[in-house]
């Protein structure tokens, strides 16, 4: 069990993942992070993105987060998400409305905030289409 890292994956709704992984490839606000067991701990901001976990070298699943913040230990890697959908599960033809709707939010925003709020969820449903994207590409 020293070659593995225990990875959790934990929405506001319920724990998604905890199990035992070779690798888990994070989506940092600085860039994709890779956690291996031995790992320096730190913690680190996540922006919307891909989780890939794997085992071996293979890549067994894929989850699409919204954000969040990752904590990683020389033993575990919990990511604690805004948002979390199996990539399997987004549909791409309700991810291409969803951006239009935001699109229309941020159009009709009636204050900064407003704006800002918007602006925040039209990024993460891109962010969905381009996870859906690179996901039909491998």
């Amino acid at each position: 069990m020293a070659d593995k890292v225990e990875f959790e994956l934990v929405s506001p709704e319920k724990l998604l993942v905890s199990q035992p992984v070779d690798m888990v490839v994070v989506p940092g606000s600085e860039g994709n992070f890779g956690v291996l067991a031995g790992h320096s701990p730190f913690i680190s901001t996540i922006r919307p993105g891909v989780i890939d976990i794997f085992e071996g070298e293979r890549i067994v699943d894929r989850i699409f987060i919204a954000g969040g913040f990752a904590e990683v230990t020389e033993t575990r890697c919990t990511v604690l998400a805004e948002q979390a959908t199996n990539l399997n599960d987004l549909d791409r033809a309700a991810v291409e409305q969803e951006i239009k709707d935001r699109g229309e939010d941020v159009e009709d925003a009636k204050s900064d905030t407003e704006r800002a709020a918007a602006e925040s969820r039209l990024a993460i449903a891109r962010a969905k289409l381009e996870a859906i994207t690179g996901a039909t590409a491998h």
